[in-house]
């Protein structure tokens, strides 16, 4: 009970923040410094658990105040700070109430299998290749036997890409958007027909 009163207060302090105080934090991201960076992480924390703001502009805006390498760690750091968060809640928070939403998905509940007998390569993979939305590998795996450690790592060796590459795009903008557009936008194309290939091999299977 006390796990769960505690989880509660925790969401609610992470909806407050982000919703309430959104515009001020970008602003102190934009102006640069020690402390845009606390306030960086802390709001890409936050999009993980509400996305207040899409993580490419976000991971993109702080590309662009902190450069490709800083930005990326930033963002990165950010990022892994809200994975794990999720992930702890899931498994001691709202145990009992993330179970029983999975139960209403049976093919959710495959995929808790699949991470069971591969965790390592399924969660580096489930990043790369966002087959399944974040959210519900954050849930599945806090769920399943997982060790945190393992999810931890393989979750920010399947971030590094994605987040690099947001940086990178974020960075050049000012000086070449066309550029920086059609890079980001040929990567999405990439991850969409791996999604579209997995998605239509499983089909033809089950048919």
């Amino acid at each position: 009970m006390l796990k769960r009163i505690a989880s509660i207060c925790i969401l609610i302090l992470i909806i407050a923040i982000g919703f309430l105080q959104k515009d001020e934090l970008l602003h102190i991201i934009k102006e640069g410094g020690t402390l845009s960076i606390f306030i960086s992480m802390l709001l890409v924390a936050i999009c993980v658990f509400f996305p207040i703001i899409p993580f490419t502009v976000l991971a993109g805006i702080i590309g662009a105040v902190f450069g490709t390498t800083q930005g990326a760690v930033v963002s990165l750091a950010g990022a892994m700070i809200g994975t794990m968060g999720f992930f702890f809640l899931s498994r001691y928070g709202f145990r009992d109430f993330a179970r029983e939403k999975l139960l209403k998905y049976p093919k959710v509940q495959e995929y808790e299998g699949f991470f069971n007998r591969n965790s390592f390569i399924a969660i580096i993979t489930s990043r790369l290749i966002p087959v399944i939305p974040a959210p519900v590998v954050n849930t599945i795996c806090g769920l399943s036997k997982v060790r945190w450690l393992t999810f931890f790592t393989a979750s920010t060796i399947g971030k590094i890409p994605n987040i690099l590459l947001l940086s990178y795009v974020g960075a050049s903008f000012s000086s070449n958007k066309l550029y920086s557009v059609g890079l980001y936008g040929l990567y999405l194309v990439i991850v969409f027909l791996i999604n579209f290939v997995i998605v239509y091999r499983r089909m033809s299977k089950t048919s």
